[in-house]
């Protein structure tokens, strides 16, 4: 039991970031497809799934008349939200027998939450989904994945799905 507990502690950690796209729920499943489940019961890292719940200050102007009475409404919108992602990251994880999980929601921007976690859980690998916006969406609206590729202090995988064709 003692030496389960010592390679417990000096397990790597890989963290994956998830939210309420396809993408990201895609990019779960693919990594415990290849680093977890085939690998049972022995899974080469502690798994950390990660979502950054937006704060309610940052889905409205606050300029904007009455949004004292509308914070509450948006704020508890955001938590069904990430109780949903939660969730439905659970039932990836339990679909693949993979059980030793650690689930967090974590308030503020992805960027800085997901790095932020890497940080926490001194991950080696972070995974993030890839929604492959082009340059003038990217431009505009950032891009999680390029962000955590250049300030994560560790390797971080950014998994796309693949295009369907037909």
């Amino acid at each position: 039991m003692e030496e389960t507990r010592q390679e417990r502690q000096r397990q790597e950690v890989m963290v994956v970031g998830v939210d309420e796209s396809e993408v990201s729920l895609y990019a779960l499943q693919w990594t415990l497809d290849r680093f977890f489940a085939p690998y049972a019961p022995h899974f080469p890292f502690k798994l950390v799934v990660v979502h950054a719940k937006p704060s309610p200050t940052s889905a409205i102007s606050l300029g904007d008349p009455g949004v004292i009475e509308v914070l509450p409404i948006i704020d508890a919108d955001l938590k069904k939200v990430a109780a949903w992602v939660t969730q439905k990251a659970e039932d990836i994880c339990n679909s693949r027998s993979v059980h030793d999980v650690t689930f967090q929601v974590m308030e503020g921007d992805a960027r800085n939450v997901l790095c932020d976690a890497v940080e926490k859980h001194h991950a080696s690998v972070l995974v993030v989904g890839s929604r492959s916006h082009g340059a003038i969406k990217r431009a505009v609206l950032g891009s999680v994945s390029d962000y955590c590729s250049h300030h994560a202090h560790c390797t971080v995988m950014i998994v796309k799905r693949p295009k369907i064709e037909g």
